[in-house]
């Protein structure tokens, strides 16, 4: 999808997260409406579901939008490992491209290549430096996922990590829509320096956004940190 396009999808998306979620009062509820919300964002996911871990990573609620999802969810909390749990102990996003030949966790990845899941995208929900849980995207062809979709679902888990977080506190409103806000603000700076880089490189989004994503881990910063950089016509973020 074209960056200038895309710009609309955080917005409506964020705007269904406030109409839906902020009324609920139990983290179960909540959890339900989010993985309908991660699979609504990323169509190329089969399906998607939310977990809220405690500080042991034992599940303290679910979310998911089909069998499919639950199956998978549970036999890593059964087993002990896999992309989600790994993302939540990590705090760091996970991916999987192909559940047939990835040996990270052997047993997980084989049951659920043979339950058609081929690819899987894991991010942490993270509040104040405390992992909440994991947000994950399930696709049954390989390779479905790339930075473009790591992105999207990061934004959209930050966001829900503020919720989550601040269910307890008398501002998690206020708190809430800010952080809404500025994760909108963040993709559109990422969209518009994806579209400036694909006129300087002459190539296409994905690529571009790789660009990205490369020169923020290098460096250490947020990607929406190193876009506004781009968009300051300072110099390419490779160099």
């Amino acid at each position: 999808m074209h960056p200038e396009s895309s710009a609309t999808e955080p917005t409506m998306v964020f705007a269904r997260i406030q109409n839906l979620l902020l009324s609920q009062e139990h983290a179960a509820a909540a959890v339900h409406q989010l993985a309908q919300v991660a699979q609504a964002l990323i169509p190329v996911a089969a399906g998607a579901g939310v977990s809220l871990l405690d500080a042991q990573g034992t599940r303290i609620s679910t979310g998911a939008t089909g069998h499919l999802v639950e199956a998978a969810d549970a036999l890593q909390y059964d087993l002990g490992n896999g992309p989600c749990l790994s993302a939540w102990a990590t705090a760091t996003p996970q991916r999987v491209n192909d559940t047939t030949d990835d040996d990270r966790w052997p047993q997980w990845s084989t049951a659920a290549a043979a339950s058609g899941i081929r690819s899987v995208l894991s991010v942490p929900l993270v509040f104040q430096d405390r992992c909440l849980g994991a947000m994950k995207v399930y696709a049954t062809v390989g390779d479905a996922f790339t930075g473009h979709e790591e992105q999207q679902l990061g934004l959209l888990a930050a966001a829900a990590a503020t919720l989550l977080g601040s269910a307890q506190t008398r501002d998690a409103p206020q708190r809430l829509s800010a952080a809404l806000q500025a994760g909108l603000e963040d993709r559109q700076a990422i969209d518009r320096a994806t579209g400036m880089l694909m006129e300087q490189r002459v190539t296409d989004p994905d690529d571009a956004h790789c660009v990205l994503l490369t020169a923020a881990r290098a460096q250490g910063r947020p990607m929406a940190e190193v876009a506004r950089q781009i968009l300051e016509r300072h110099p390419d973020p490779e160099g």
